[in-house]
């Protein structure tokens, strides 16, 4: 039976490979914004955080996956085909100049892409790769991301 929108309520989960990303929007500099298209061939179900990872540059075997720390409640987002929705990744800012450093004393990690996935594939195992839309890098301090749960944004 349709729900909200004409989608079904009976939708699978959605998986790796049906889903598209946009790439990741700076929002500011420590947060990106990330929107995954539903590439069919059926409607789908979001529900949760992402999985994310530092891209192994080559190799899905050497991707380092990140802990996510999920940031308010996560409802089930029905995507019909070529639905959207989005989720937001803070990182914990390198402050300072040219070499940058970690408030924590830890080094910085800076990487050209992620990988960031749905559902239960790990942060290891799939996703799409995304570089910063400004064609910039990804700059963290630790191992932690903190994610909005995925909502729905509209065709």
């Amino acid at each position: 039976m349709p729900g909200p929108g004409g989608w079904s309520s009976s939708a699978a989960p959605c998986a790796n490979e049906q889903l598209i990303a946009d790439g990741a929007r700076r929002v500011d500099g420590s947060r990106v914004r990330i929107t995954v298209i539903n590439d069919g061939p059926a409607p789908c179900v979001l529900k949760g955080f992402p999985t994310v990872a530092l891209a192994g540059q080559g190799s899905p075997h050497r991707n380092t996956p990140l802990h996510v720390v999920g940031q308010g409640p996560a409802r089930a987002v029905t995507l019909a085909v070529g639905g959207r929705a989005s989720t937001e990744l803070a990182f914990t800012p390198v402050l300072g100049e040219a070499g940058g450093y970690c408030a924590s004393g830890a080094e910085p990690t800076v990487v050209p892409s992620l990988v960031v996935g749905v559902g239960g594939g790990g942060a290891g195992g799939g996703g799409s790769q995304l570089a910063p839309d400004d064609g910039g890098r990804f700059a963290l301090c630790g191992a932690t991301v903190h994610a909005t749960a995925f909502r729905g944004s509209g065709s």
